[in-house]
């Protein structure tokens, strides 16, 4: 597992942050997720549910910096996730997704979406 962190808000809600592989893309390709929650648990749960099974926070090595927690804040789902940094360098004017968009797989080639019932 790579870095990851978390801070708790003055109301008692935790945003955490994890570096993750890519599960859209191969090879060395990570992600920084941020997920607002309850508690660290809570946060872990909904990554979980969302089918990103091995998913861990060990320590606070690199908890969300104050742009990313005013990022997942002001988002109404309160999970969002981009390119994360190599080297600590942020590519400059990416913005921040909803989660959505990482876990929305690819058509298949050559597969048609099912029809609807045809009404006449």
């Amino acid at each position: 597992m790579a870095a990851g962190g978390f801070c708790k808000l003055p109301n008692g809600s935790v945003v955490v942050a994890l570096n993750l592989p890519s599960p859209a893309a191969e090879g060395s390709a990570a992600v920084r997720v941020l997920v607002l929650a309850q508690n660290r648990a809570r946060a872990l749960t909904r990554l979980r549910n969302l089918g990103l099974r091995a998913v861990y926070l060990r320590g606070n090595a690199a908890p969300p910096t104050p742009d990313e927690i005013t990022a997942v804040l002001h988002h109404p789902d309160g999970l969002i996730w981009r390119t994360a940094p190599d080297n600590g360098v942020v590519i400059v004017g990416e913005l921040w997704h909803p989660i959505r968009s990482l876990l929305r797989r690819p058509p298949t080639p050559g597969r048609q979406p099912a029809a609807g019932p045809v009404v006449s």
